[in-house]
């Protein structure tokens, strides 16, 4: 069971967590990027994010997100695609004059409001809810601002994320507004690529996809809708069957819902483009065959696609 019974800023902060000053001091002189958690990581994360091609968590770790999002810019920007960061990469990110990637952040009343006490772990239990709603503002204020949870904790020690409360945050890039004229899910390389009218890249997430025991589709389909804040159809004949439940539900909507915030609708009965519970884990887990993005990157492409729009599976 998911519960919320103490906020997680009252627990120990990570042993190895980032400081404001580490990252804003973090600096570029050649080579690769260090390897775990670093402050210039996350700043280089930050400024992909501005960039329209989303690193997915801004977590400041060395890793398959973040560095499949520097192989899609290279790509494209015209550089040689290796995902390794180098001085022409870094000038072209802006990096040596780039606006902080941190600023202080006051949380509101509302952002402490509407949470939901407890998430049950049974899929039958999730379904006599009203809402599957965030769990802590820590968590809620993580996924406005494209942060991992225990980093955006990490920053701010000590902190109760209480209304009134000032907290460090990650400075993201705006909502990327565009008209995408085709999506590709490249599945070797995890991402889902937004294309222009002219087959020009516009933007790049990264995605979970299918496993080989339940693998993502093959081939063209197309946008068939778009539900926002969507809920979820729990169908255990046609999809997979969850806890032993072996009859039809209904379940809520909200954020910690199997599909998170947004259900993009495929031509293809039963697949679909969605968002997720656990963006931390993107490029770690395998979907049951639809392609889960972070909340952040489906609402955004959400807002730029509409029905008709093809959608391609690259093997």
């Amino acid at each position: 069971m998911r519960l919320a019974l103490l906020p997680l800023a009252l627990l120990a902060a990570p042993a190895m967590a980032l400081s404001p000053e580490e990252i804003t001091g973090a600096t570029y002189d050649g080579g690769t990027v260090p390897e775990g958690q670093s402050g210039l990581t996350f700043k280089l994360q930050v400024l992909l994010d501005r960039a329209d091609i989303s690193p997915g968590i801004i977590d400041g770790y060395k890793g398959g997100m973040s560095e499949s999002a520097l192989r899609a810019f290279e790509s494209r920007e015209g550089f040689e695609v290796d995902g390794l960061l180098d001085p022409e990469v870094w000038s072209a990110l802006g990096g040596g004059e780039a606006d902080p990637v941190l600023r202080d952040y006051e949380i509101t009343e509302e952002d402490a409001s509407g949470l939901t006490e407890e998430i049950p772990d049974d899929v039958r239990e999730k379904a006599e809810m009203d809402r599957l709603g965030y769990l802590r503002v820590s968590e809620k204020l993580a996924e406005r601002f494209h942060m991992d949870e225990d980093v955006l904790i990490g920053l701010n020690p000590g902190s109760g994320f209480s209304a009134g409360e000032t907290i460090t945050v990650a400075v993201p890039g705006d909502r990327l507004d565009a008209d995408v004229a085709r999506i590709e899910i490249r599945k070797g390389d995890r991402r889902a690529v937004a294309l222009d009218g002219e087959g020009n890249m516009l933007t790049s997430y990264p995605v979970a996809i299918g496993s080989e025991e339940t693998p993502s589709p093959s081939g063209e389909m197309e946008v068939a809708a778009i539900a926002m804040d969507p809920t979820y159809s729990y169908l255990p004949d046609e999809n997979f069957v969850a806890d032993g439940v072996e009859e039809k539900l209904t379940l809520p909507p909200g954020p910690n819902g199997p599909v998170g915030s947004v259900w993009i609708d495929l031509s293809k009965p039963t697949y679909g483009l969605h968002g997720t519970d656990t963006p931390a884990k993107l490029f770690e887990n395998r979907s049951h065959g639809c392609v889960r993005f972070t909340n952040w990157d489906i609402e955004e492409l959400a807002h730029m696609v509409g029905q008709g729009v093809p959608v391609e599976f690259v093997e």
